[in-house]
């Protein structure tokens, strides 16, 4: 039985998906299975990996397209080993992620939840997110609270984390009735049962700007989480109702922003205000066309290798 069971969900990420693979093969450590899951993929993605499969790498075949939580499930049921561990067809993992996930699993037995930090990659640039980890120590290794630190951008994404098989028997697999943030909903349900060990080290290259990316599509039309769902885990954990709070504030400013002033009301509804920072307040009650210039600034600042936001 290999130690690691690695899942590639993949859909029309022809021109990534074998740098993606390479980037799992030249792992240091090697006691893995890499199981593809095919979501209908319409274009050459296929032919690229057909001469890379093997008794280590095996491909399934959706027979329709069910949509990214779907497709790490199936990969899930079908996982050999005891640790699962993820990674999109058009991001790339640093040569050490599966022995830096190792060695916390050797060190923090306590963990069933295994994370490191990444770096985010815009074409020719490379920045490190605004997630927490600026506030632990550069060479910090241990066991975090996800719900006091997760308060930014993501102290890990789903291809920097990875989770014991009895994460998914307790708390259930990926919501496949939600097709937005589906992550958080299941970092919600994790991390409020299981312990969290992070590495500040950087592990993991996600790409934000490649064709298919769900992060630039529109929210107008997707399920979304509904995080007054886990109110009832907030009652014994106030951290819990502040992040909450926070997912709710991000979720309702992108509403108004995409102009679905009715649900961006019924969320704001449940937001508790002492919960958000200043800035978070005044953007949440901006009207929709200054939201709409703040973001066309942001972006320009950006070029200019300025990268401001609402999380500092």
């Amino acid at each position: 039985m290999p130690f690691f069971s690695v899942i590639i969900p993949l859909f029309n990420k022809e021109k990534y998906i074998e740098n993606a693979l390479k980037s799992i093969l030249n792992q240091t450590f090697l006691d893995y299975e890499i199981i593809i899951v095919n979501d209908c993929s319409t274009d050459e993605s296929i032919t690229k990996i057909e001469g890379h499969l093997s008794e280590k790498i095996q491909l399934i075949h959706h027979q329709k397209n069910k949509g990214l939580s779907a497709t790490r499930n199936t990969g899930i049921v079908n996982a050999k080993a005891n640790y699962v561990t993820y990674l999109d067809a058009d991001d790339l993992w640093k040569p050490t992620f599966l022995e830096s996930i190792y060695r916390m699993i050797c060190n923090f037995p306590e963990a069933k939840i295994f994370g490191t930090n990444y770096e985010e990659v815009y074409g020719e640039k490379i920045i490190k997110p605004v997630n927490g980890s600026e506030n632990l120590a550069p060479d910090f290794e241990g066991i975090i609270d996800f719900f006091s630190i997760n308060l930014k951008q993501g102290i890990y994404n789903h291809g920097s984390v990875c989770f014991h098989k009895s994460v998914f028997e307790k708390v259930g697999y990926y919501d496949e009735n939600i097709d937005f943030s589906e992550d958080i909903d299941f970092n919600i349900r994790a991390n409020a049962v299981f312990k969290l060990a992070y590495s500040t080290s950087v592990q993991m290259s996600y790409f934000k700007q490649t064709d298919n990316q769900l992060t630039f599509s529109s929210i107008l039309n997707k399920k979304l989480p509904d995080y007054d769902a886990y109110e009832n885990l907030s009652f014994s954990n106030q951290k819990i109702k502040k992040y909450l709070d926070f997912e709710r504030y991000v979720l309702a400013k992108n509403l108004k922003k995409h102009g679905n002033n009715f649900l961006y009301k019924k969320i704001k509804a449940s937001i508790d205000a002492k919960n958000l920072s200043w800035k978070q307040k005044i953007l949440l009650n901006l009207p929709r066309f200054a939201l709409k210039i703040i973001s066309k600034f942001k972006q320009f600042l950006f070029s200019k290798n300025i990268n401001y936001t609402s999380y500092n």
